[in-house]
């Protein structure tokens, strides 16, 4: 056998290997402008490339992700840092920091979700969450597809769209849209106290408007039925600002 066939050879049993201990996120950013995207670990959970880093337009970056890892990853817009890793964004701000370390984002952000599986128990969820309001469309899917896979998504720019009372302004310019919870601050809408269940927390005018124009991202607290994603792929793509 040729010696660059044998270190072909070796390279992919070496990924393959590799992948057996965990799975690969691949982030990549489709917007026309920079973004910071952000990761935050869950309880005792590592958290990534120190929580955050700069992502310019049609960069991607590959993440090597542990087994049984579970957190959130979300996009900032608009920031400025100084050389120490200090400054803000116009969007998902966590704290003034470039690297939020275990620091959580300022809503409205669109926020990916995900507890992944094992190599004993490959089964991975994922999904896209308006929960905390919007700020990109995101997207999220198994490279190569994948039996029986979902694509987790809001594809569409819901700033456009957003009711007055939800919106983010920096000047004249919308940013963001609140979540109906962020905005009216009540238990009805925020799924809390006596509304802390599927039986008596419903979706709002505005969870409806939400689901009606991304049909594939949670709308609510309580939207697992279509929201959900279930999957045995190794390797997924994040992509802000996927084509719609």
């Amino acid at each position: 056998m040729p010696i660059s066939s044998i270190f072909s050879l070796l390279l992919y049993l070496l990924a393959s290997f590799s992948m057996t201990n965990g799975s690969q996120i691949i982030l990549v950013n489709n917007c026309k402008e920079s973004i910071w995207p952000a990761i935050l670990g869950g309880a005792g959970q590592p958290t990534p490339k120190d929580g955050g880093f700069l992502l310019r337009s049609d960069e991607e970056l590959v993440l090597d992700m542990p087994e049984k890892w579970s957190g959130r990853i979300w996009g900032r817009q608009g920031c400025s840092f100084d050389n120490n890793g200090k400054g803000s964004c116009e969007t998902g701000d966590c704290s003034g920091l470039l690297r939020c370390q275990g620091t959580s984002g300022v809503p409205p952000a669109t926020v990916v979700e995900m507890t992944l599986g094992t190599s004993l128990s490959p089964l991975h969820f994922y999904d896209v969450s308006l929960v905390d309001g919007f700020n990109l469309p995101v997207s999220m899917k198994p490279v190569g597809g994948g039996i029986g896979c979902g694509v987790a998504s809001c594809d569409v720019d819901l700033n456009i769209c957003c009711p007055s009372a939800l919106e983010v302004k920096r000047g004249d310019k919308i940013v963001g849209c609140k979540s109906a919870c962020l905005a009216m601050q009540s238990p009805k809408y925020c799924c809390t106290g006596e509304y802390a269940n599927p039986k008596t927390c419903k979706p709002t005018v505005f969870s409806r408007l939400f689901k009606a124009i991304c049909p594939k991202a949670y709308s609510y607290a309580f939207d697992d039925s279509s929201s959900l994603n279930k999957c045995r792929a190794s390797r997924y793509v994040i992509t802000f600002c996927p084509p719609n």
